[in-house]
């Protein structure tokens, strides 16, 4: 028998909510959040309703798309949020099991050590990651369609995305380590 739980997941999925509705509801608030933050139309607390309308009728265009041209995206979603969610976890666990084990005040030590180019190379490794997940939920095909790469196999494009992100983080290491030393005057 059928959990509560996957009865009311299916019964949503049948309506639709996960391929439009929870995807514009999230793209509504992002652009709500960016707009406020942003306050190109002014202060926040003045502009509650423009931000509001510019939020819903952008989220309305973008999810329009998907609907507009036929595709459906909603397993390559909530496996690329579900891939996300694993990553965060499994740094959460490394970061809450090394402060169990590591000393006090851990965390402000490495703040003022590895300032500058290790903290670049911490977010190279992010993209990094972040391009992986992107890629292995299959959304890469949403945003590149067959059409536009060609049929170029997902493995190739993989390779030359990583090849490129390791030159990049080579000539930012090289470029920190080059104007790292101590000046003498």
């Amino acid at each position: 028998m059928a959990s509560p739980f996957e009865i009311v997941i299916l019964r949503l999925k049948d309506i639709g909510a996960f391929e439009f509705l929870f995807p514009f509801m999230l793209t509504a608030a992002i652009f709500y959040g960016l707009l406020r933050r942003s306050q190109i139309f002014g202060t926040p607390e003045r502009n509650v309703a423009v931000n509001g309308v510019v939020a819903l009728v952008a989220a309305f265009m973008v999810w329009a798309y998907p609907v507009l041209v036929g595709i459906s995206i909603e397993k390559q979603l909530s496996q690329f949020f579900f891939s996300g969610v694993v990553v965060l976890l499994t740094v959460m666990i490394l970061l809450l099991g090394s402060s169990m084990v590591l000393k006090e005040g851990l965390g402000k030590f490495f703040e003022e050590r590895y300032k500058g180019g290790l903290a670049v190379a911490f977010i190279v490794f992010g993209i990094i990651i972040a391009i992986g997940i992107l890629v292995s939920s299959g959304l890469l095909n949403i945003f590149f369609p067959q059409t536009v790469v060609g049929g170029i196999p997902q493995d190739v494009i993989l390779t030359i995305i990583v090849v490129v992100l390791m030159a990049v983080t080579v000539i930012g290491i090289a470029s920190v380590g080059a104007g790292g030393g101590e000046k003498k005057g």
